[in-house]
């Protein structure tokens, strides 16, 4: 059983890193210049952040995952749904 403490403590940071990648993407699409890489990782958090099944958070996840697939579709990319 995972101390609930610690639990809190990584969600927190998985948020804090899912909200640091977004706002680099938001500066690429101001400059119109989005890095492949940067939307790769924001689909590899939103996938982490579905683990709690939270289903406010999942509507939100759902909405930013619909973008990051149409801009890596820009670059040829059709990630798995």
């Amino acid at each position: 059983m995972e101390d609930p403490t610690l639990a809190k403590r990584k969600a927190l940071r998985r948020g804090n890193a899912l909200l640091d990648v977004l706002e680099t993407i938001k500066a690429d699409l101001l400059i119109g210049q989005v890095s492949e890489g940067r939307l790769n990782q924001v689909m590899v958090l939103i996938g982490q952040a579905r683990e709690r099944n939270l289903p406010g958070l999942d509507e939100v996840l759902d909405d930013i995952e619909l973008r990051a697939r149409v801009e890596l579709a820009k670059f040829g990319r059709y990630p798995a749904m």
